[in-house]
């Protein structure tokens, strides 16, 4: 075994054991109790909106600043119907699904 594939080997546990961690402080941190403390229900509440406006932003940044319409509209026509499909369908998966499917139509096919 190279250097290099226990390198490779070393990070894929490290995310592992993280990622099981991750998954498992909850029950350790709270363990039988009965009620969550309000702080968390607080940001379990806040978070998941917060974190998709956020994402939003992030996916739409490069077309917003250079205003090039070949990068603006496929961003904004797949934005919008990400956006009505999960306001008709409450999927977020075919919500996803058919926007990056769309938009990939677009910038490989439309927008060249």
């Amino acid at each position: 075994m190279t250097p290099s594939d226990r390198y490779a080997l070393a990070a894929v546990v490290l995310a592992a054991l993280l990622t099981f961690a991750t998954r498992l402080a909850p029950f350790v941190l709270f363990g039988s109790r009965s009620k969550v403390p309000p702080a968390v229900e607080y940001l379990g509440r806040v978070l998941p909106p917060a974190l998709m406006a956020l994402l939003v932003v992030y996916c739409l940044r490069s077309g917003l600043w250079t205003m090039d319409i070949r990068t603006l509209l496929p961003q904004l026509v797949c934005a919008a119907l990400a956006a009505g499909l999960q306001l008709w369908k409450h999927n977020e998966l075919l919500s996803i699904g058919a926007a990056t499917g769309l938009y990939m139509l677009l910038v490989q096919r439309v927008f060249i």
